[in-house]
């Protein structure tokens, strides 16, 4: 049924539920599971970086170093279950991107996390995987995280 499943991420807590789907529905299907993380160019392309100390150069090898980090556990996660994948680091708009990965490997199936908010913050804000689950034609399954309300 899936050939290829194509987990983005973004490195934010709560994604671990996506990271777990991912891997169990590759394991099922003996499909390849690729891993994505987008540094997001809007991010540090608008920053000036005048204030921004670092370990790294700049905001974008930070950022690249955050997403490394989050595939590498992702990789060892799917590893653990004998899976072998495939990490990739892209640059632009996420959603683009993760819309671009998906066509470029021909991906069956998108697993992607989205955290459950209220109806005002999605509005506000939105989010990636909403952007990508309307523009997407691939089947894409949704796994929410609750964020704890404080």
């Amino acid at each position: 049924m899936y050939d290829r499943i194509l987990l983005p991420t973004d490195a934010e807590d709560g994604t671990e539920l996506a990271v777990e789907h991912a891997i169990a529905v590759a394991e099922q299907t003996d499909a390849e599971l690729h891993l994505l993380y987008v540094v997001d160019s809007d991010v540090y392309s608008t920053y000036s970086g005048d204030e921004y100390v670092h370990e790294f150069e700049s905001l974008e090898a930070a950022l690249e170093q955050v997403g490394e980090d989050a595939l590498e556990s992702a990789s060892e996660a799917a590893h653990e279950a004998g899976l072998e994948s495939t990490t990739v680091v892209r640059h632009g708009s996420p959603h683009e991107e993760i819309l671009d990965y998906a066509d470029e490997a021909d991906v069956d199936l998108l697993v992607m996390g989205s955290k459950e908010r209220s109806g005002e913050y999605r509005q506000l804000l939105g989010s990636v995987t909403d952007r990508v689950a309307r523009l997407s034609s691939r089947p894409i399954t949704i796994v929410k995280t609750p964020v704890e309300s404080n």
